[in-house]
């Protein structure tokens, strides 16, 4: 199986890299400078039309968005490592709902409250006040669940922790701290420290 990884260092790529290195995937790399508009060249809007990193070309067919690379990753490769639930089981179904709460429902929440916190156009503090609001109650709703079972799903490390704590972590960069959530802030910082989570990427 051929896999070309399209992604720039420190972006929404990012925990897609961490994810292939969880998984130890062979892949080839081609690094697209989002700072110099390369994303939005001809040739790489023919591989993605979104114009956006990450993409992962899978046998010459692109898929991408962050989430869907996730979920095909988790799939194709994790159930096998162990870092993945097998299909048709209970945990098969948390993994789905819980990844794409972090990548739909939180990281619209930390999204809408960086930009109405921020110095442009959209800058307005009711709207941050409202969207910081919503983002402490997820994170209740996430304490809750660690402060029951160390693991988002099951009782291991799986590649659900990996996607839920990479939208966490950088929710804590916009605003949306952690440090009122023990099990989520104990979570997050094991999560963190693992050697996929390290180096350039």
């Amino acid at each position: 199986m051929s896999l070309v990884f399209y992604w720039h260092p420190m972006s929404s790529a990012t925990p897609v890299a961490c994810a292939l290195a969880e998984l130890g995937v062979a892949h080839d790399r081609v690094r697209i400078d989002i700072r110099n508009g390369e994303q939005r060249t001809p040739e790489y809007l023919a591989i993605n039309p979104n114009g956006k990193v990450p993409c992962l070309v899978v046998d010459g067919t692109p898929i991408f968005e962050g989430l869907a690379i996730h979920l095909w990753l988790g799939d194709r490769f994790g159930v096998a490592r162990g870092l993945w639930p097998a299909a048709d089981t209970p945990e098969r179904l948390q993994a789905l709902s819980w990844c794409a709460w972090a990548y739909v429902t939180y990281a619209a929440v930390i999204n809408r409250m960086f930009l109405a916190s921020g110095d442009g156009p959209l800058r307005d503090a009711t709207q941050a006040a409202a969207a910081g609001e919503a983002a402490q109650q997820l994170l209740a709703l996430l304490e809750d669940r660690l402060s029951t079972q160390a693991w988002m799903v099951g009782d291991a490390y799986s590649l659900v922790d990996l996607v839920v704590a990479q939208v966490v972590g950088y929710g804590t960069y916009v605003g949306a701290s952690v440090a009122a959530y023990p099990a989520v802030a104990a979570w997050l910082a094991t999560v963190q420290a693992r050697p996929a989570m390290q180096g350039e990427v």
